[in-house]
């Protein structure tokens, strides 16, 4: 080649290289403007991964962003956990040609994903999960090279673009669950995926029954369709998933049995299909010898649980509760593993509990209550500190309780009631230093009480009542100040009651019943703030009634079969007492003609003021008579009817208190003037009673239907209604309303309750009757409440599912302390006792927990879900539904949608709530939001919500005061409240 040529060979070298340069320079600008819009679209999030996103540096040193191999385009986008809030403009990030990955996963991302997102052809990984989008996801069928697909919990609804998955044939995850689409059967694009080896569809929807084409996706290592609407049985082809490690099948409506051939799955180590209908043996199982986790509670599965499960070396976690196996427990079960849970409560298995599960010291629950278990508690289980939960309760077990559960470190539950057990607490009680509540009755235990039960400084409850405990109550058993619950009846426990129990600001409920105190009833006792019972019949007590057992508003009062003496206090001298004090043949009263009269020198009413009283109660008769007259003639036929329709009825009056009324004390309440309330089941009225006792009634008219079936079976078709209210009527707390009373006829149920002047919540937050509550007061209705679900949750002896928790549910009293009210009753009311079951979903719309859309198995989660809707009212002042929200949008979503920076969040605060408590709210509305949770299973428990609740009291304000020195110049006081 000649120099000339070579010269212009270079030449047009070096131009097309210029181009070149250029071509790429240009590219890298518009990457570099896209990635920076991408920084302006989420500028508001709180975090610091886009410092390093500037102009005058390389797209490629961006944190999050992967370059390809030449330097010179865009390849990936990852911005997972980086706490970003605001919409992606996927207008822009889709113009980057090579990218292949885009992944914003558990981030605080919302708004639309619009359909430029199908723009991201060449992407192989598509993360969107775990943000808080809205609407659907659009058509994505451009990326048929995708492999991995995340966009579950992240708030979307509408459809699912099923069609998009047709040509998406090299998927290997495919995860949609925890999302609001519309109901669908199995979709059978999915079926045609024959590369997935991760498949989470929980949560999401789907219908109808798992499809035999299943079995052909045998890559599949992980199978999650929980929380969906799923019919019919479990296909056997399930049994060709070799490979599967983790089958997630819970909370459905499966029926049949365990299908043969699952013992085929040897890698399966997660196997949970509880919450169905599933019925049949174990017998598949015992091949799983991988197994770490095995659920199938809440079924209808019988036989005995396989020997083989005690080989398993793997298996930790074991719960088979509330279903109807027999047998007994592999006596080798957990034995060769770090075993940390088991739970086969409410079956009918038999034989003695396996002693080697907390060989390995890392058992946290042991829960085997209500089977047919025999012989003694395994002495190993007193070495076991990291239990947490000690429940063998109702079984026939026997000998002595070894001595060092009493002192478990991280025991919060020790529940032993109802065997034939002995031996006593021990000072070993000292170490337990978590434990909450001992739960003991009906046993055999014997001795006395340690003083070292002080030590356990957490307890808030404890039932030893129905044994044969004796010798004093120590006196340091007033340091227990969490105490709430305390029943020793039905022991031989001597000496005097503590007067230290006055310290004990907490207690509700005190039974001492049938034992053999002696000395004085402590006044102290009568001081208790929140003392709600208090029984000590059948004791040796002696002394007068101290007048302070007047001051607390007790639903039970008991001190009957004692040596009472004296005259007994003028303000529980009332017939309705008298039940209370029977067997007292030294009291006296002045006003019960059923005690002999007291002495003369304690004088009575004067006579002046009896005449004063005769005169105005006769003048107070004459005017109610001329109203009562002047209104029957204003509403003549309507009353007639009504007045007929009760008086001729014939009533049953079941009382669960000492009743200071009679029944038409009651039926003449039942009138339009004390009409108060209205609901779904029935009519509420107040009742002025002559004493000035006001209660409420609800007036429930049963319908025809029922009606008809009461004539032709006679009374047995209330029985229901009877136990049912009457396992409510024996709930006692401060801060769950009080019935008093049913009373029952073929045409109406009436329920008497404690009147609560200030009405409702939602009275106070939302209606015409709306009142300022300050955040303080707020607080204190939202702890109140809290605990009165936590009551009906953990204190009762079968939990209570309030169904319906809402803030028209809270009553407030005349300090605006809360009760909970009508837990229960609207299932109750409305249950057709010929089959057993409701057919009206429980609940209001708005607080209904998102689990009521696909199963009525629901349990106390669902009222943790309406608790949270409740602390968001307290918080944002807003109602659970309301226009601003959306269409079909509620205040859950709402929240959910404003937390992208802080000022957003601190916008959902009542703006009647001063900006120095807003802090504080913050704090109880995170509360909310883990409440709601769309999982039942990431929701707290009420007692978790209680402590949480607890933990964020309002720091108390300081006040500035402006004053002047001695020399006349300003200076600033601080008062603290």
């Amino acid at each position: 080649m000649s120099p000339e040529m070579a010269n212009t060979t270079y030449r047009r070298n070096h131009f097309f290289l210029l181009l070149l340069i250029g071509f790429i320079s240009s590219v890298s600008s518009d990457e570099l403007e896209f990635l920076l819009n991408l920084k302006t679209a989420l500028a508001e999030s709180d975090t610091k991964v886009f410092d390093s996103w500037r102009s005058d540096n390389s797209v490629c040193n961006f944190t999050g962003i992967t370059c390809d191999d030449s330097g010179s385009s865009v390849k990936e986008i990852d911005l997972s956990h980086q706490n970003l809030a605001g919409s992606i403009p996927f207008d822009s990030i889709c113009q980057l040609q090579s990218l292949e990955k885009l992944a914003f996963g558990f981030n605080y991302l919302n708004g639309s994903v619009t359909e430029d997102l199908n723009k991201c052809s060449k992407l192989t990984y598509l993360d969107l999960g775990n943000n808080i989008f809205s609407g659907p996801i659009p058509d994505i069928s451009s990326m048929n090279g995708l492999l991995y697909l995340y966009v579950n919990n992240s708030g979307f609804s509408g459809t699912f673009p099923w069609s998009s998955l047709e040509n998406m044939t090299k998927l290997v995850v495919l995860s949609i669950g925890d999302n609001l689409f519309d109901q669908t059967p199995f979709p059978k694009q999915v079926l045609k995926l024959l590369n997935l080896n991760w498949l989470y569809m929980a949560n999401c929807s789907i219908g109808g029954e798992i499809p035999a084409g299943i079995g052909d996706l045998k890559e599949l290592i992980n199978f999650e369709i929980s929380s969906n609407y799923i019919t019919g049985e479990i296909p056997k082809e399930i049994s060709k998933l070799v490979k599967l490690w983790m089958l997630q099948l819970w909370a459905n409506n499966l029926t049949g049995t365990l299908p043969v051939g699952l013992r085929n799955l040897t890698n399966l180590q997660f196997f949970d299909a509880s919450t169905n209908y599933l019925e049949g043996d174990l017998s598949e199982i015992r091949y799983l010898n991988k197994l770490k986790s095995l659920q199938l509670f809440e079924n209808e599965l019988s036989g005995e649980i396989p020997p083989e499960l005690g080989e398993f070396k793997q298996l930790v976690n074991l719960s088979l509760y509330r279903n109807q196996l027999t047998g007994k427990l592999p006596p080798q079960l957990g034995s060769l593993s770090d075993f940390n849970f088991i739970d086969v409560s409410e079956n009918f298995l038999s034989g003695q509990i396996p002693p080697n599960m907390c060989k390995n010291g890392k058992m946290t629950e042991l829960l085997i209550l209500q089977n047919n278990f025999t012989g003694e508690i395994p002495a190993s289980y007193s070495d076991c500190k990291t239990l947490t939960r000690f429940r063998v309760s109702n079984n026939m077990l026997s000998g002595v309780v070894p001595s060092g559960i009493w002192g478990l470190p991280n025991a919060e539950i020790i529940d032993i009631a109802t065997n034939d057990l002995e031996g006593g607490i021990t000072s070993d009680i000292a170490n337990a230093k978590t434990l909450a509540q001992i739960f003991a009755t009906h046993n055999r235990l014997s001795g006395e009480l340690p003083p070292e039960i002080s030590k356990a400084t957490s307890l808030n409850m404890i039932d030893l009542s129905h044994n044969q405990f004796s010798g004093k109550v120590p006196a340091t058993i007033g340091e227990l100040t969490q105490l709430t619950s305390l029943h020793f009846d039905n022991n031989k426990f001597s000496g005097e009651i503590p007067k230290s129990l006055h310290s004990c600001a907490s207690l509700t409920d005190i039974n001492m019943a049938y034992n053999s105190f002696s000395g004085q009833i402590p006044a102290a006792l009568g001081w208790l703030p929140t003392l709600n019972s208090l029984n000590l019949s059948c004791n040796q007590l002696s002394g007068q009634i101290p007048s302070s057992l007047s001051s607390p508003r007790l639903s039970l009062l008991d001190l009957s079969h004692n040596k009472l003496a004296g005259a007994i206090p003028e303000s529980l001298s009332i017939e309705a007492y008298n039940g209370s004090f029977a067997g007292n043949p030294g009291l006296c009263s002045q006003k019960v003609s059923y005690f002999r009269r007291c002495s003369s020198d304690s004088r009575g009413t004067s006579s002046v003021l009896r005449t004063a009283i005769t005169c105005f109660s006769i003048a107070s008769a004459i005017v109610l008579v001329f109203l009562a007259y002047f209104c029957y003639l204003k509403n003549k036929n309507q009353k007639d009817d009504q007045s007929r329709s009760l008086k001729e009825d014939s009533w049953n009056v079941k009382s669960f208190h000492v009743l200071g009324f009679v029944e038409d004390d009651i039926l003449d309440s039942i009138k339009e003037q004390n009409l108060i309330g209205k609901g779904g089941s029935g009519q509420v009225y107040r009742a002025s009673l002559k004493n000035g006792v006001e209660l409420a009634v609800k007036h429930i008219r049963n319908s025809d239907s029922v009606h008809r079936k009461r004539k032709h079976s006679g009374k047995q078709d209330s029985s229901e209604f009877d136990t049912e209210v009457e396992t409510l009527s024996s709930i006692r707390h401060v801060n769950v309303v009080k019935l008093y009373c049913s009373i029952t006829s073929e045409e109406s149920n009436l329920l008497v309750y404690e009147y609560l002047p200030n009405g409702s919540l939602w009275d106070r937050l939302h209606t015409s009757k709306k009142l300022g509550l300050d955040w303080e007061t707020r607080y204190g209705i939202a702890v109140g409440a809290a605990k009165g679900l936590e009551y009906l949750h953990h204190g009762c002896e079968k939990p209570v599912i309030h169904r319906d928790v809402k803030s028209s549910n809270i009553l407030l009293d005349e300090h605006l302390k809360p009760r909970i009210a009508d837990f229960g009753l609207a299932k109750i009311v409305q249950t057709d006792s010929t089959h057993g079951s409701t057919h009206v979903i429980a609940g209001t719309h708005g607080y209904i927990a998102p689990e009521y859309g696909y199963t009525y198995k629901v349990n106390e989660k669902s009222d943790v879900y309406s608790f949270g809707v409740v602390l968001m009212e307290l918080v944002t002042g807003k109602k659970p539904m309301e226009s601003e929200y959306g269409e079909n949008k509620d205040i859950v979503y709402w929240v959910c949608s404003k937390l992208k920076n802080k000022e957003t969040v601190l916008s959902l605060v009542d703006s009647s709530i001063p900006d120095l408590y807003k802090e504080d709210t913050i704090k109880v509305l995170k509360i909310a939001i883990l409440c709601t949770s769309r999982l039942p299973a990431l929701r707290p428990t009420m007692r978790t919500v209680v402590k949480m609740l607890e933990e964020a009291e309002p720091c108390k304000l300081v006040s500035i005061i402006i004053t002047k020195d001695d020399d006349g110049k300003k200076k600033n006081d601080k008062i603290l409240f």
